[in-house]
């Protein structure tokens, strides 16, 4: 199949863009625009924008550490992607075991052989870093703890998190279990890709409710998320070997930014570096997006064979660009489509894709899509198409 190419130059000055697919190579490339304006004292940092991955800043991002309960970021996505692929439902109700209801630290105080929503229990994992909620989620989407964990693993490796073990699903202090702060952000990065997830995560201040009316009131670890304009979302994480830590995400206009700090010596403090990284990142960067996801960009493909002619396309996620407020680069956004596509067609087929290329260097591609169904033409639509053509 033929493909053709369609480039557009921009008119506009932009920064670096980089294409952050959830996979070791995506991980790997990550770009950084790194600066000397902006410093933390976490043993260890990263911060990077949510839609092209570009690095904003990085410390010591690959350095093996402890990260507490920040490891249920990587619980939460978990039990969101069975929810997606339909093996849970938030409204199931589960039965926490006694091993689940008996784990110490962060809680909600849950009765062995009490039946629980996945919704309220994942909602207190979000919220209150629950860890019998943690327990008994992972009990029920893997059949033990010990078989989600490597779930936890699989994903991790599939995701290229190369720095980073799990050993429980909650994150309490154990033997080998490590992460470093770039590995984090993009976990983070991953479970922002489910919807539900904001329905808990900016929540302040809400009472679970047990099956016997008795209230725990959950208080959200994650001050930003009320004291921080645009934070909606995060986890924090403390342990006497990880001390203070926090991945958390903030969005202004169409910018959303990761920072992730690893090590810090008290909660204010690690608040504070999140907070000044995040004002640092808005203040010198935007993310300007070209073509919105959904989106139909103005082109067409033909189809052989098809009830209609042609067919309209559209981007499977924003075309954007991340760039400096007083930057100075040219880009360049190149289309490839392919030349024809023969019946029948679904909405949602691949038949191109748009590049941004930066100083002649591709630094994201997103798939084009096909925006119709096209039906294959039977024998009276042929013979109307051959008429037409007299």
């Amino acid at each position: 199949m033929k493909r053709k190419i369609l480039k557009m130059l921009t008119a506009f000055s932009f920064a670096a863009v980089l294409t952050t697919s959830f996979s070791a190579v995506g991980v790997a490339n990550a770009k950084t625009e790194q600066s000397d304006e902006i410093s933390c004292a976490a043993k260890s940092a990263y911060v990077l924008d949510f839609d092209t991955g570009t690095v904003v800043y990085a410390k010591n991002e690959n350095e093996k550490l402890p990260i507490a309960s920040m490891t249920k970021i990587m619980t939460a996505s978990i039990i969101l992607d069975d929810v997606k692929a339909g093996k849970l439902n938030l409204s199931d109700e589960i039965t926490v075991s006694e091993k689940a209801a008996g784990m110490g630290g962060s809680q909600v105080f849950l009765d062995a052989n009490s039946t629980h929503t996945i919704k309220n229990l994942l909602k207190a994992v979000v919220i209150a870093s629950a860890n019998d909620a943690a327990v008994a989620l992972s009990e029920a989407a893997s059949g033990s703890e010990e078989a989600f964990v490597k779930r936890m693993n699989d994903k991790a490796e599939k995701l290229g998190l190369s720095n980073t073990n799990f050993v429980n699903a909650t994150g309490l202090p154990a033997l080998n279990a490590y992460s470093s702060a770039k590995d984090v952000s993009y976990m983070l990065k991953n479970l922002l890709s489910h919807d539900e997830y904001f329905e808990f995560s900016k929540i302040w201040l809400e009472d679970y409710v047990h099956p016997d009316g008795r209230k725990t009131t959950m208080t959200n670890t994650n001050k930003l998320v009320k004291f921080y304009q645009g934070c909606d979302g995060g986890k924090t994480g403390y342990t006497t070997e990880a001390l203070f830590c926090l991945s958390a995400t903030a969005k202004r206009g169409d910018t959303r930014i990761i920072a992730t700090v690893i090590g810090e010596q008290n909660g204010k403090q690690r608040f504070k570096d999140v907070s000044d990284l995040f004002n640092y990142s808005f203040k010198a960067y935007e993310n300007e997006v070209v073509v919105r996801k959904g989106e139909n960009i103005g082109k067409t493909v033909k189809v052989e064979k098809g009830k209609q002619s042609e067919v309209e396309v559209y981007a499977d996620e924003n075309v954007s660009v991340f760039k400096k407020r007083a930057g100075d680069d040219n880009v360049e956004i190149v289309y490839e489509l392919s030349d024809s596509v023969k019946a029948p067609v679904k909405r949602g087929d691949v038949v191109g894709n748009a590049k941004i290329v930066k100083n002649g260097v591709v630094i994201k591609t997103v798939e084009l899509k096909a925006a119709d169904n096209v039906g294959k033409e039977n024998f009276f639509d042929t013979i109307r198409r051959i008429l037409s053509n007299w």
